[in-house]
């Protein structure tokens, strides 16, 4: 295979990789009825002149299945971080106690579970249809080196093929992804 090929090969994984990252985290803000950090650890708190993770700020805890704790590290974000999670539309309701909030977790009714189950498939969707756009990208690419010197039209052909296994391959994975996580909102 084609020094050209490889590079543009190399970078269609590293793309797909990291869509599959983005996918995997998004997926892992849907609660399936317990209590995890990485329910709220992305949410989005206005501090500091800026918008921050949740995570760069506090210390988020599950004491146990149905309670998060949060205990910001400054605490005169304690407000900031309320407003946040509220505003990040979760279902979850803070309750701030003097320089920290808890954060139960309600249990997820069977009507609630169901409709966490079509926002798994809208953001496995989602993740399908970055893969796609990535493909697009690189079929072009690969496509533009028709007629440079030292490239054949089968190196072409192979390049697209090797580039349609791996998009194949991230796609199951996304998909992998999804069924998992139906799996874990279904169980009760």
């Amino acid at each position: 295979m084609d020094v050209m090929g490889e590079e543009i090969l190399a970078e269609l994984r590293q793309k797909l990789e990291k869509s599959l990252e983005v996918v995997s985290q998004d997926l892992a803000t849907i609660r399936a009825g317990r209590a995890k950090p990485a329910l709220i650890e992305s949410v989005k708190v206005e501090a500091y002149g800026g918008v921050m993770e949740l995570r760069e700020l506090a210390t988020i805890t599950a004491p146990s299945a149905d309670l998060l704790v949060i205990a910001p590290w400054d605490k005169g974000l304690v407000g900031a971080i309320n407003k946040g999670i509220q505003a990040a539309n979760l279902g979850l309701n803070p309750i701030v106690e003097s320089d920290q909030l808890k954060v139960p977790v309600p249990t997820l009714t069977e009507e609630r579970r169901k409709e966490l189950v079509k926002l798994v498939a809208q953001k496995v969707e989602s993740g399908r249809v970055i893969i796609r756009q990535i493909r697009t990208e690189i079929k072009n690419g690969l496509e533009a080196l028709k007629g440079e010197a030292g490239v054949s039209e089968d190196d072409i052909q192979g390049w697209l093929e090797e580039m349609q296994k791996m998009v194949d391959e991230y796609t199951d994975r996304v998909e992998d992804l999804g069924k998992e996580k139906e799996r874990e909102l279904m169980t009760i």
